[in-house]
């Protein structure tokens, strides 16, 4: 069904943290709330507009006789299973942000950094998703896709990672958090990893995408169970 390397990214170090108030065009200071609240707003929106365009590219059945309708609705099955498919990706993106993002209480240039280049994944989606319902090439239509995604899990790691080292969450944030974050992003990027190997062997490679949730569920009962005891 033709649905759908190592990439490096060198991050400026940015010293200056936003934590500090600081002035916008007008001269204005601006609170580090203020600032974190327009950045996760912003955030929000691109997703959001990721995802209208996925749905901007969806065929719209044309004929006028109900058989024709449908069989004009069969045949691009491909374009709509992918629309769901970077659906629930863009959508499992986005709730790992959520978790993560809603407990931040300061900002760093470098945090800023990892988002903006997360958000570039997220919009450039809606293009690997018309690449990937193409014909011909398997592959490598695959191969673009799964390292678009796994290159947004792994700069949200990357995020984590930078939350945790320059202590950014509120007061009050367990240990759980981080290790929750860490092990659902991780199987993200894992899973898209492998995936692209195994789709030049067998188009079977989506399985490793689909295993994405069971993955996470049974990391974190593991995660409870190990709590409980």
């Amino acid at each position: 069904m033709p649905v759908s390397g190592a990439m490096c990214l060198t991050l400026p170090v940015v010293e200056v943290e936003t934590a500090e108030a600081g002035n916008d065009a007008h001269g204005r200071s601006e609170s580090p709330v203020a600032g974190l609240e327009r950045l996760v707003f912003f955030s929000d929106a691109v997703v959001a507009i990721a995802i209208t365009l996925l749905a901007l590219d969806l065929h719209v059945p044309e004929h006028v006789s109900n058989t024709g309708f449908w069989h004009d609705l069969g045949r691009n099955r491909d374009d709509y299973l992918g629309f769901l498919i970077s659906f629930a990706v863009i959508g499992n993106h986005w709730l790992a942000h959520h978790r993560t993002w809603g407990r931040v209480t300061r900002l760093t240039g470098r945090l800023l950094v990892l988002n903006l280049a997360w958000l570039l994944m997220i919009v450039v989606t809606p293009f690997a998703t018309r690449v990937i319902v193409a014909d011909g090439a398997f592959a490598g239509r695959f191969t673009l896709y799964a390292a678009v995604q796994a290159l947004a899990a792994i700069l949200s790691l990357l995020a984590i990672h930078e939350m945790n080292r320059q202590d950014l969450l509120g007061a009050g944030t367990s240990r759980e958090t981080f290790a929750r974050g860490y092990y659902q992003t991780s199987v993200v990027a894992v899973a898209f990893l492998v995936s692209i190997p195994l789709a030049y062997a067998t188009h079977w490679a989506y399985l490793c995408w689909a295993a994405i949730p069971v993955a996470e569920r049974l990391g974190n009962r593991l995660r409870a169970r190990r709590r409980g005891a």
